[in-house]
């Protein structure tokens, strides 16, 4: 017992160590824990994510591909035409098109462009900014659970394919984007009346005395004079159209090609087709290689792929090595009540920061105390918590992108605008999601 809590201690150092550090450290320093877990320990070292990361790698490459191509900021574009045509309710509109916008590309990362219109918008109204910039970063990470190419989606389909109830894409979809959607928009309905309107609010009145906080303000955000490539909407069709192809084969088994008697696995078939139109894509748009390593899209997916890659693995070594003491634990516990795994998952999100890395970390959990799939597909939306600390990049750039100052982090740092929206979000979709699985796969 005293060697499981010194290996626990050790993961759970590596994992705050890394969070500390950031970037790709969280990877390297889940590479060391697996090394004394191994060679001081004497822990066998699991199997590492090789099958997650790769999907990961294949989607990301795909989608900073149409990043380049101006794909991300035609969407954008289209999005804020949609705002300004209904301002006043805009606190609705960009909660959905945050999700839906991550939904369809399989990134959170085009909210950053997204944000300072949906600012600009309210303050033009009249509308209390926080309103929907705050729900508009949260529903744009509770997208990726909906999403047929993002990472946390891909990895929980990597490791449900092999258990012997296998869930399969269309399966994740049908229950995690109705639930998403449940969860945004009463987020978003709660939204609409918090905080005060900016003209009865006295902290805001009280800065408009500042002419130079004035003089910021009467300056108009937009993206709609942005000059875009040509190719940018073919670039977004061709997309859509990977995205569709990896839909349809997971609607129509039969169109899988087999071989040996044994269909292509989806998460094979989720890397080809990415690959495949991330070229046609390149190809189509006469987009430049260099750029593609370049651009933020795919920074942000390498450092994902490089911190799954070590704190998953890290993860998984400590959880294999110590599966039977587990199990005895509080196999009981999460039976009796399985929504306890679901304040576990949320807990860990808080800290890691990633649906993908958490999925990675507790999916292999869940399957050793025996859960089935169906419930830890229902559990799936618990994976987003990274709104609890508000230091996530997309709810720093809401902060920093409201001009009027409303969205904020309080002063005993959970107060802040992205606590309640977050909890209500997420609360309503992993109910739906965990209602869902139970009517329709009858665990």
């Amino acid at each position: 017992m005293l060697i499981f809590w010194l290996e626990f201690i050790l993961v759970l150092g590596a994992i705050l160590l890394g969070i500390r550090r950031g970037g790709v450290a969280l990877g390297l320093i889940g590479g060391l824990g697996v090394a004394v877990l191994v060679f001081v320990f004497r822990t066998p070292p699991s199997e590492p994510p090789v099958t997650v990361m790769l999907i990961i790698l294949a989607v990301v490459t795909a989608s900073a591909t149409l990043q380049v191509a101006g794909g991300l900021d035609w969407l954008v574009q289209q999005t804020e035409k949609l705002l300004r045509a209904y301002p006043q309710r805009v606190t609705l509109l960009a909660p959905l098109a945050t999700f839906l916008l991550t939904v369809c590309v399989g990134t959170g990362h085009a909210v950053y462009a997204l944000l300072p219109v949906i600012g600009d918008v309210a303050l033009r109204t009249g509308i209390r900014p926080e309103r929907p910039m705050a729900i508009s970063s949260v529903a744009s990470q509770m997208g990726i659970t909906a999403s047929p190419v993002a990472a946390a989606v891909t990895t929980f389909l990597a490791f449900a394919a092999k258990t012997p109830t296998p869930v399969g894409l269309f399966d994740i979809v049908m229950i995690t984007l109705p639930a998403g959607l449940a969860g945004v928009l009463v987020a978003a309905l709660w939204s609409m009346k918090r905080g005060k309107d900016l003209a009865d609010d006295p902290e805001y009145q009280a800065r408009l005395a500042d002419p130079q906080f004035r003089a910021a303000l009467d300056v108009s955000v937009t993206t709609l004079g942005t000059e875009l490539p040509k190719t940018a909407k073919l670039s977004v069709a061709l997309f859509f159209g990977g995205v569709l192809t990896i839909v349809m084969l997971a609607l129509f088994p039969v169109l899988v090609p087999v071989f040996g008697g044994k269909a292509v696995p989806m998460t094979t078939i989720v890397q080809i087709v990415m690959l495949g139109f991330g070229a046609l894509i390149l190809f189509a748009t006469g987009v430049k290689a260099p750029d593609i390593a370049r651009s933020s899209v795919f920074t942000a997916g390498m450092i994902a792929v490089v911190s799954i890659f070590g704190i998953a693995w890290m993860s998984d070594t400590f959880v294999s090595g110590n599966k039977a003491f587990l199990i005895e634990q509080i196999e009981a516990m999460v039976k009796f009540a399985p929504w306890t795994f679901a304040l576990a998952m949320f807990a860990v999100s808080a800290f890691v920061k990633s649906q993908a890395a958490t999925l990675t970390i507790m999916i292999p959990f869940g399957l050793a105390l025996s859960l089935p799939v169906p419930l830890l597909l229902g559990l799936m939306p618990s994976s987003y918590a990274y709104f609890f600390f508000a230091f996530y990049p997309s709810d720093l750039a809401a902060i920093n992108m409201d001009r009027t100052g409303t969205t904020h982090i309080g002063k005993y740092l959970l107060n802040h605008s992205f606590m309640i929206p977050g909890l209500i979000g997420v609360g309503v979709s992993t109910t739906v999601a965990y209602l869902l699985s139970r009517v329709l796969f009858s665990y």
